[in-house]
């Protein structure tokens, strides 16, 4: 199991906000994507808060005897306790009020990928006929196209389309969703902040990734968006084995 991973401010930002950070446990891997809301400073304060407390929170609690349910249960856990250690920060400085951030993560072993994610950070499958969106975004197209109100193609184009109905920290809960892909052979994944799917199409990006050497791909997906405008940061976490 191998990943590489890597953030840019982009061309149109006075901040990063966005934090990624991926480890080994073992001989898996578990990478987390994290892309910060608020005023200033709260949104990186917060997607460092989020991607500081779920690994701390998954390390104290992982063990490799662990079942598939209990893993998907530990993220679900480290997830809250990111969104509590938020929550509570923005409600203790009137300055971080609204403080929040998304939040993709994977944890991957030998023959199971286990996906949790809050927002609008994503999670992709790279499979060998392209790329396919695991996550589900939390935002506003996206809920009135879970309702029948609008066509996908009035959501790609939606104004409110970086509006979130659900974050890390906002709210004094969290609802994350969780997915869980076994596999066979192998197995490779993106995550990804919206500075690089809000921008750049899907075939454009899983192009970048077939042709790129392993070891700069997540260098040259945040050219790609750069080559779009750069006009947000730009987060990628590439697991595969």
């Amino acid at each position: 199991m191998r990943f590489r991973s890597g953030t840019d401010i982009g061309l149109r930002r006075e901040e990063n906000q966005d934090a990624v950070r991926c480890e080994y446990f073992g001989h898996n891997v578990l990478a987390v994507v994290c892309d910060g809301m608020g005023g200033e400073r709260a949104g990186k304060e917060a997607s460092t808060l989020a991607t500081e407390e779920f690994f701390q929170r998954f390390s104290a609690g992982y063990s490799e005897s662990l079942s598939d349910e209990e893993i998907r249960k530990l993220l679900i856990t480290s997830v809250s306790a990111a969104n509590t250690v938020i929550y509570t920060r923005g409600r203790l400085d009137f300055k971080n009020f609204g403080m929040g951030t998304t939040c993709v993560a994977a944890f991957v072993n030998p023959k199971t990928a286990f996906i949790i994610n809050v927002g609008d950070s994503r999670a992709y499958l790279i499979a060998d006929n392209g790329l396919h969106q695991i996550t589900t975004d939390h935002n506003v197209p996206s809920l009135l196209l879970e309702q029948g109100k609008i066509t996908e193609a009035e959501a790609e184009v939606h104004p409110q389309k970086h509006m979130l109905v659900r974050a890390v920290g906002v709210e004094k809960t969290v609802q994350p969703d969780t997915f869980i892909l076994d596999y066979e052979d192998k197995i490779s994944l993106l995550l990804c902040s919206d500075g690089l799917s809000g921008y750049c199409g899907d075939d454009e990006i899983y192009d970048v990734i077939a042709e790129a050497p392993f070891d700069s791909v997540a260098e040259e997906l945040i050219n790609l968006a750069l080559s779009k405008g750069g006009r947000d940061n730009v987060t990628v976490a590439v697991i595969s084995d």
